[in-house]
């Protein structure tokens, strides 16, 4: 068997079945860490997660590509493959979660300076506790909304056109 198949005979995609999809989430970590790291750190992570999406893309434009062979309408499909992936991977694994665990963890950091008498670091230290907790809630409400969003707008424009899953 080919080590790029699961028991099930099914390909393993390694952007979305091994450790790698964990590289999608690097941004929502560094957001969690953002009061307690030097913000360039924050925005490395931000560098992280965009090289996942853009290597997930032309992962699955390769795929179109190969797929389709020497079909006619080979070249539409392979960018249909590769902007339809980019942009729910870009919406759903960086811009979103990252703006999301970016305002929980400025609004936490707020309302526990306001509610209590803690130090500093140990607000900060908390902050950075609830945003890491909040990443396993709002992953699956993100990409189903991310999935509406793209099926009710972008995915209308190119009609049987291949979606990222």
């Amino acid at each position: 068997m080919d080590h790029g198949e699961d028991k099930t005979g099914k390909e393993v995609d390694i952007y979305r079945d091994t450790w790698v999809r964990f590289l999608g989430y690097a941004n929502e970590v560094g957001e969690s860490f953002r009061a307690l790291v030097p913000v360039s750190l924050v925005w490395a992570t931000y560098a992280v997660s965009t090289a996942y999406v853009t290597a997930d893309a032309v992962d699955k434009g390769k795929k179109a590509a190969v797929a389709h062979g020497d079909n006619p309408g080979r070249t539409t499909r392979v960018a249909v493959a590769v902007v339809d992936t980019f942009v729910w991977q870009a919406l759903a694994s960086v811009i979103i979660p990252g703006f999301t665990i970016n305002r929980v963890c400025a609004a936490s950091l707020y309302l526990l300076g306001r509610t209590t008498r803690w130090p500093l670091p140990v607000r900060k230290w908390t902050t950075t506790a609830i945003g890491l907790s909040a990443i396993p809630f709002i992953i699956t409400p993100i990409d189903r909304s991310v999935d509406f969003l793209l099926d009710s707008s972008l995915r209308k424009l190119y009609e049987g056109g291949e979606k990222h899953k």
